[in-house]
């Protein structure tokens, strides 16, 4: 144990020496190229499924938003590392994990004294925006720390004629949200300044329940979204899954129960794509008023989800599990003075990655506090290393008790979930030949109320290369707790 305790200590540090010197020569060599800092338009989304994108699925109809792929870049595989609205806004704004950050639920504040990319941008001399929705806590709407603009409304907010806080005072308009809130990002995009911005974007869509603007509503009613296989209510589709996986089919977040039976799938997947279409247009306009205002070339525009969203995938809907719909989002990033456009990435970029990277971008220092880590040089070609695996983590909430608590790792290749509080079975997931994530190769070990963890069933019964993987992967977990400073108890159970 000391010896392991040693080589973990030493890997982390030599970890973040290299990464903590890469970061700074990039930062230098940013603030020389530019001397300053750009515009950074941050567009976030939410709820968003990672190929909600025409140029990805034929279902999706957004143009404006595949036009930004073709003159930026499209990274393919970027994820949350917590798949739940709130811990993920956290995790954006403060490039930490939310066991880090605190914000744990939907409900929770973030606390005033995080550190923040905002705060950093605007002690910097940025001028920056918030416009949207905030969503962290429903209790309040006040303006927050690092903002010199603050549009926004409580909680999830309203689709039509919403409320909304306006630098400290409470304004009542007609309309639909999505538009309004591209009103307001327009007019700070086109205010006359001798400073860099910085404009935060928050769109309410495309959060249940599921409203179009009335220019789109039934557009997508001739349209049919393919029933994933893994959706089969069937022995064979289950085998190897957790028994809570098909349990929650008659739950709020699944194919058979979905949001207490207010809706069917159809309905379902034709009001998102409906909604999502007025958030194409609000990309369209912000990118028009660049363009106008002569900022569009040199102004890096980074759109995004919170996390992404379930299609009947396992048979469920929604967010929160460690499935690749859940985790995966869209990621566009365009800046035709610093890369050219068209480009497809496959590094795997994390929510705890844009905070240092929109520091770095500002030609500024990261702070210590962010554990995610800049991906500013894959952006200009100076950077070549990248991570190989990263930790996901989602915590259990009263609120909807039908999904348990999960730390899990994913590397490029597999996937390990690892399951707190029930009697259930881990999952393990060779991407490359299973990328549906259908052939547990965990499938058969089950946990039994006697005789010992369910880890010290597998090490004792897995054979040949499953033990190697798995052992493997368990392994990586603890290195990757151990260095974000996580501490659960891996072999948890609920009391008898």
């Amino acid at each position: 144990m000391p010896e392991e305790t040693t080589r973990r200590d030493f890997m982390k540090l030599a970890g973040a020496a290299a990464m903590g010197a890469a970061v700074g020569k990039h930062a230098a060599a940013r603030q020389s190229a530019s001397g300053g800092g750009r515009n950074i338009v941050f567009i976030l989304t939410d709820d968003q499924r990672f190929d909600a994108l025409g140029m990805l699925n034929p279902y999706f109809e957004t143009p404006a938003l595949d036009a930004l792929v073709q003159n930026g870049i499209l990274f393919e595989r970027a994820f949350v590392t917590t798949s739940l609205c709130s811990p993920s806004r956290a995790s954006i704004l403060s490039g930490q994990y939310a066991h880090r950050h605190g914000v744990l639920d939907n409900s929770t504040l973030l606390s005033e004294t995080t550190p923040t990319f905002p705060k950093e941008l605007q002690r910097a001399g940025y001028e920056t925006a918030y416009i949207g929705k905030w969503h962290m806590g429903g209790s309040t709407d006040a303006p927050q720390p690092g903002f010199d603009r603050w549009v926004s409304f409580r909680g999830q907010g309203v689709y039509v004629n919403p409320t909304f806080n306006i630098d400290g005072e409470q304004v009542k308009r007609e309309g639909y949200v999505t538009d309004l809130i591209t009103d307001y990002a327009e007019e700070f995009i086109r205010k006359p300044r001798a400073t860099p911005f910085l404009l935060y974007v928050g769109h309410k869509a495309v959060h249940a329940d599921f409203q179009p603007a009335p220019r789109h509503a039934g557009a997508y009613a001739d349209r049919s979204y393919p029933r994933p296989d893994s959706m089969a209510d069937t022995e064979e589709n289950y085998r190897g899954k957790p028994e809570w996986v098909r349990a929650q089919r008659k739950s709020w977040h699944g194919v058979d129960g979905m949001y207490n039976g207010t809706t069917d799938f159809d309905r379902f997947t034709h009001e998102y794509g409906e909604t999502l279409r007025a958030v194409d247009d609000s990309v369209a306009r912000i990118v028009a008023a660049l363009r106008e205002t002569g900022q569009l070339d040199d102004t890096l525009i980074v759109f995004t989800s919170d996390n992404g969203f379930q299609f009947g995938e396992h048979g469920l809907i929604d967010k929160r599990t460690m499935y690749e719909a859940s985790i995966r989002v869209p990621f566009i990033a365009h800046c035709p003075a610093l890369f050219s456009g068209g480009q497809r990435r496959r590094e795997m970029i994390l929510n705890i990655d844009f905070a240092p990277t929109f520091i770095e971008a500002a030609g500024l220092s990261i702070p210590e506090t962010v554990q995610g880590a800049s991906f500013f040089g894959l952006l200009d070609g100076s950077r070549t290393d990248w991570r190989d695996a990263w930790l996901y983590e989602y915590f259990w909430e009263r609120s909807f008790p039908q999904t348990p608590t999960v730390l899990g790792v994913r590397t490029d290749r597999y996937k390990f979930m690892q399951y707190h509080g029930v009697w259930d079975r881990y999952e393990l997931y060779d991407l490359d030949s299973d990328p549906d994530e259908r052939n547990n190769l965990l499938g058969d070990f089950m946990i039994a109320t006697e005789g010992g963890t369910l880890d010290a069933l597998i090490s004792r019964q897995a054979k040949g290369e499953t033990k190697e993987i798995y052992e493997r992967m368990r392994a990586a977990l603890g290195r990757l707790l151990d260095e974000t400073g996580c501490a659960p108890e891996p072999d948890w159970r609920p009391p008898v």
